[in-house]
């Protein structure tokens, strides 16, 4: 197993070098040069297995064996070791066409963990093996920063900085960034909104010098591991909705922001995995709805919204799936990105409009449907959503079909958006290790929207 970049400009890597690279060295997102995959027979063998052993199997199509089976083993035991649920990933039936997947038994709560805790072992694995300084880059909508500071906090040879938008994550978001008093963690919040940050974060790692002198390394799903350990949790989910669909097909619906929580799904999709429908859910920042009812790939004027996390205009991991769109050829791929760069938009004629419809439904959610249906499913099965969830119900209510089930995925606990819930005038209990954040000093920077401002921040943290 090799990887390569969807601009076709970087020589073939493994798995490790791939990692480490994050972002391509020619501005693409690194993919395998080949898709593993996975026949019947081995899929009704995979129906059985633990979250933990479904991971190894999965992963050892992909890594060439650079990591050992006895050392990824012990790599997966201690990724999960801190999450709250047995399963990792267990999966609730809310009623006979609808099952949630809840992704927020990590300890951060939010469906990030289940990738970032195991990247952050990774990164230490390869930092202690390699002698390798690890300095860790990063930018979020709120989650992925928790998480990975969860990761990777108090660990020797690696240093993390994220930035996160100023007074654009929700309070217990910001909490969880910014209460770690470890000295390898650094967080900048920038004036400015989750595209302004990526935006930074993307420079800066095509500054090639830059990224060589620093040791920068990726935790964003830029990086191919952050998409491959989401691919595991469509397998299981999969698996366990299998279970009581008798003959009915199996759709998933999926909050996605970034495009790359539903490209893992649709990596799993391409390796074998049966699921009828791929439903993108998103709220009023709706630049993937639009692509899949439209054709166009074109950034709006960013909202914020209820569900701060989708918060997205530019999504990163949209090159990938362009990349299998277009047949897997490079230098179409570089074309139609340069056209974004240039005219702000990627257009698509009528007849690859059906090929995308074909790939994925879409839905943006409104505020006001996220709180009417986070009212609708506490006040009808005691089941409390998350915005960002409720996104996702509501487009499994707009498509799925009477021959169908659907697993939606649940991708934070509705304590981390509290500001949401009071707004529907339901109290919730915080979990204890939420609560306690309230008590605790913060440490962060404030900064200007201003690279080279952040490049100073960098260089002093980095000595």
């Amino acid at each position: 197993m090799r990887y390569i970049s969807t601009r076709g400009r970087v020589e073939a890597k493994g798995f490790i070098d791939t990692v480490l690279m994050g972002l391509a060295d020619d501005g693409g997102l690194m993919v395998p040069e080949q898709i593993p995959t996975v026949s019947a027979a081995t899929l009704e063998q995979w129906a059985t297995l633990s979250y933990r052993e479904l991971l190894l199997e999965v992963f050892a199509l992909y890594i060439n064996d650079e990591i050992p089976r006895e050392d990824l083993e012990q790599l997966v035991e201690r990724s999960y070791a801190s999450f709250r649920h047995p399963e990792v990933t267990p999966v609730k039936k809310i009623n006979d066409s609808l099952s949630i997947l809840e992704l927020f038994h990590g300890p951060t709560f939010a469906f990030k963990d289940v990738a970032l805790q195991f990247m952050g072992e990774f990164y230490s694995y390869v930092s202690k093996k390699q002698n390798e300084i690890i300095h860790i880059l990063g930018a979020t909508s709120g989650d992925t920063g928790a998480a990975a500071i969860q990761g990777v906090r108090g660990k020797e040879g690696i240093k993390i900085c994220i930035l996160h938008p100023h007074q654009k994550v929700s309070k217990v978001q910001e909490l969880q960034m910014t209460t770690v008093d470890d000295e390898n963690v650094l967080n900048l919040s920038v004036k400015g909104n989750f595209d302004d940050c990526q935006k930074v974060i993307k420079d800066l790692f095509a500054d090639l010098d830059f990224k060589g002198k620093h040791h920068l390394r990726a935790i964003n799903s830029i990086n191919f591991v952050r998409i491959l350990a989401q691919t595991v949790y469509y397998f299981y989910a999969y698996f366990r909705a299998q279970e009581s669909a008798g003959t009915k097909k199996i759709n998933v619906s999926v909050p996605s922001g970034n495009f790359g929580n539903i490209f893992s799904g649709f990596l799993a999709k391409k390796m074998g995995l049966p699921i009828h429908k791929l439903i993108i859910a998103t709220n009023e920042n709706n630049i993937l709805e639009r692509f899949v009812k439209t054709g166009e790939y074109k950034p709006g004027d960013f909202k914020s919204t209820h569900s701060p996390s989708m918060d997205i205009q530019v999504a990163s991991n949209f090159e990938r799936y362009l990349y299998y769109f277009l047949g897997e050829d490079a230098s179409k791929v570089s074309e139609y990105m340069n056209n974004l760069k240039t005219e702000g938009r990627i257009v698509i004629g009528a007849e690859d409009l059906k090929r995308v419809q074909q790939d994925f439904e879409a839905l943006g959610a409104s505020n006001e449907q996220c709180l009417e249906l986070i009212k609708k499913y506490k006040a009808e099965y005691d089941y409390l959503l998350d915005p960002h969830t409720a996104c996702g119900i509501a487009a499994y209510e707009a498509y799925n079909g009477a021959d169908e089930v659907c697993v939606t995925f649940a991708t934070a606990h509705p304590a981390k958006f509290d500001e949401a819930i009071r707004l529907v005038d339901i109290k919730q209990e915080f979990p204890a290790q939420i609560e306690q954040l309230f008590s605790k000093p913060q440490h962060q920077q404030v900064v200007e929207h201003d690279e080279a401002e952040i490049v100073r921040q960098l260089e002093a943290f980095y000595v």
